[in-house]
């Protein structure tokens, strides 16, 4: 058995153990917040067992009131990654598939987690609306535009969800690019490796005095969608079609 295999043991035996750990403590813990800084903990404690070292770059442009960030998402572990390196008042907002991954489901619902059904136009909008009221009640979102992950290098076409919900509530868009991650878990790899992790925080696209459009949100999408690009340095595989979600009509 090959080195990167062995590790690879190691590493998922050390995300089962820690993730067991951390949905015992979330069941018992009593409070959202509690709960929020619990996982935050344990998600840097994974990162460091497993020889991912995660640093965070312009953490000063990440304001202080609510805001929407969007980042790129590249491998299975984007999430785990952004949960050990954001505040802990941040929501995530995840394809509802999740739900039916085994125990999952029930760790992202008790840390506050948002779902979107992309499959049922119905059922999307209810989801929707149901982010749309998170956001007008001042609550930090997290969205990966991109909806999924691919294994070709580049940044996919953005989804047009967080940005509509950015511009109906006023509040900022914050787009991060993170580097790394699929070199140490690429799409359609089983195996993990140790490696580096960065997470940039590009500054802020104002969406304060947006008009309630939908060309508006197509702006700040593409603005945002811009500057991870040029972060990235990767190819832009924009010309990629997918379907709209329903969290945009």
């Amino acid at each position: 058995m090959s080195a990167r295999a062995l590790f690879g043991i190691y590493a998922w035996f050390i995300f089962a153990i820690l993730g067991l750990v951390t949905l015992i403590l979330l069941l018992i813990a009593p409070s959202l917040r509690l709960r929020r800084a619990l996982a935050q903990r344990i998600a840097r404690l994974m990162l460091r067992a497993t020889g991912i070292r995660c640093s965070v770059s312009n953490i000063h442009l990440l304001p202080a009131t609510p805001c929407v960030v969007v980042a790129n998402h590249s491998s299975y572990i984007d999430g785990l990654i952004m949960k050990a390196t954001l505040p802990t008042q941040f929501s995530f907002v995840i394809k509802k598939e999740m739900v039916r991954v085994p125990l999952a489901g029930l760790l992202l619902r008790r840390i506050g987690s948002l779902f979107v059904d992309r499959a049922n136009r119905h059922a999307g909008a209810m989801d929707a609306r149901k982010i749309m009221r998170e956001a007008n009640e001042g609550k930090s979102l997290v969205f990966f535009p991109e909806g999924t992950i691919t294994p070709r290098v580049g940044l996919q076409r953005f989804h047009l969800g967080a940005f509509v919900t950015a511009q109906r509530t006023a509040l900022p868009i914050v787009p991060v690019a993170i580097h790394g991650a699929r070199r140490v878990l690429r799409p359609g790899n089983s195996w993990p490796r140790p490696g580096e992790i960065s997470v940039d925080i590009l500054g802020i696209v104002d969406v304060t005095t947006a008009v309630r459009n939908r060309g508006t949100a197509e702006t700040m999408r593409d603005q945002a969608r811009a500057r991870i690009l040029l972060a990235l340095g990767e190819p832009d595989l924009q010309s990629e079609s997918i379907a709209e979600p329903p969290l945009t009509r």
